[in-house]
């Protein structure tokens, strides 16, 4: 089964190449929540839409987990591939899938346990509770799901393949729309069908990878006797994954704060946090998915003893993820009303929207910085940095600002959306700092070109 060779050729070309799928990928796996309150937005009432809203808030918490841990698995897997060691690529992909597993079951029973307690401490407003109770236990019943599908992702895109993994999405996706349909505009199960949609979807898209891959001969059989951790590799992924995870948690967390927030304001509040969570996951695609295409290539590359290549890839990928969220930010100034219309009718909504839109848009842009310079951080196994980095952007930043805003604009929306921005415009400030510092030691101790 053959991958692209990311350390070889043109700079651009290869990025572009890798990234593209990676950024398509992205996209389609953005559709399942998108999908989901589009849906129950034309079908059900303002209620369902604040749960859809909610819930998916707080399912991202666990999707950021399990994608933080296992872009440790990329990071190593694309190190060793990069050195030719594929004893040890075997080994760590026998390793991820193991503890995944063990993580997946623990963490779908901890989600069960305590989904009641987490929504009130997001304040739900009540007329939604039941349903987002609803909406939040079903997804997390597919748990194993989305561990077993974004662990094959790390793995084959570490591999240096970042096709598989969009086709994969792709499926469940596809699957999911028509779902959606069946379930809630045919069968009238409201948000219960959104969920189960979605934890029917991802299943059927990993046990197709797992076939699919079985079927190509891919370089681990997928048998039971392989399915057991390397110990010296379990402790790599934990000291690459955990702190990425980590800093993946307090995002989420801080921003599920401003979701508390805004839910005290009310239902329409509500659905427009979780309308403009739609447009931030979109908006910052390319981003993220450059992001995670550079903790790749990275990896691969400072393998194969390349850095130099590294770090030209990141202000290629820069670049091309900058041009493209201007792009959204373009239009959530020109017409945020025909952004929030997508979703929702509500002409409350709408208007509640209007203010917030205009000036959490600019976190498009800023946010673009701060997600591409942590992938290549991540990809040199600088993780610790990023977890630091992001933990004081969110700890001592962005919570600490929604609540002085919400205790003295709580009526201005236009003020709550201003704080992601800010927030993220000095997070990448300190952060391209770090990254001109670092290049230039480097340049002194092995007298490298500063890129």
């Amino acid at each position: 089964m053959k991958s692209l060779n990311i350390t070889e050729g043109s700079i651009l070309k290869v990025l572009l190449k890798f990234a593209f799928p990676f950024f398509v990928a992205n996209i389609l796996q953005s559709l399942y929540g998108a999908v989901d309150l589009f849906v129950i937005g034309k079908f059900c009432s303002a209620e369902s839409v604040a749960a859809v809203s909610t819930g998916t808030q707080v399912t991202q918490i666990i999707t950021s987990l399990i994608t933080g841990f296992t872009l440790g698995s990329t990071i190593l897997i694309g190190q060793y591939t990069g050195k030719q060691d594929m004893k040890r690529v075997k080994e760590t992909i026998g390793t991820t899938l193991t503890l995944f597993a063990g993580f997946a079951l623990l963490l779908t029973a901890v989600m069960l346990l305590v989904k009641e307690p987490l929504l009130q401490l997001l304040q739900t407003p009540a007329p939604s509770f039941a349903l987002t109770v609803t909406y939040v236990q079903i997804c997390s019943l597919g748990i194993f799901f989305i561990c077993g599908y974004n662990a094959i992702s790390a793995i084959l895109r570490g591999y240096g393949d970042s096709v598989r993994p969009m086709l994969f999405v792709g499926l469940a996706c596809i699957i999911n729309i028509v779902l959606d349909y069946i379930f809630v505009k045919f069968l009238r199960l409201d948000v219960a069908g959104t969920a189960l949609a979605t934890i029917i979807s991802q299943g059927i898209s990993m046990f197709s990878a797992v076939v699919y891959l079985k079927i190509k001969k891919f370089i681990f059989d997928f048998r039971l006797k392989s399915f057991r951790p390397v110990l010296s590799i379990a402790k790599e992924l934990a000291v690459t994954g955990i702190p990425i995870s980590f800093q993946e948690l307090l995002i989420r967390i801080s921003f599920l704060y401003l979701m508390a927030v805004m839910n005290h304001c009310g239902v329409a509040a509500a659905a427009v946090v979780g309308i403009s969570s739609k447009y931030d996951v979109f908006a910052m695609l390319p981003a993220t998915a450059m992001a995670g295409a550079l903790a790749a290539i990275t990896a691969q590359n400072i393998g194969a003893g390349k850095p130099a290549r590294a770090r030209k890839s990141l202000w290629y990928g820069l670049g091309i993820a900058l041009s493209i969220a201007a792009c959204f930010l373009i239009w959530a100034q020109v017409s945020p009303a025909s952004m929030i219309g997508v979703f929702s009718d509500d002409k409350d909504i709408i208007a509640a929207g209007i203010p917030f839109f205009r000036s959490c848009s600019f976190d498009y842009v800023m946010v673009t910085f701060v997600f591409c310079l942590n992938g290549y951080l991540n990809g040199k196994q600088k993780t610790l940095w990023t977890m630091l980095s992001s933990s004081f952007g969110a700890l001592f930043l962005r919570i600490p600002l929604v609540w002085y805003a919400g205790r003295h604009f709580a009526d201005d929306l236009r003020m709550l959306g201003k704080i992601a921005p800010f927030v993220s415009g000095i997070m990448a400030v300190y952060t391209l700092l770090y990254v001109l510092l670092e290049g230039k030691r480097k340049q002194k101790k092995h007298g490298e070109p500063v890129l």
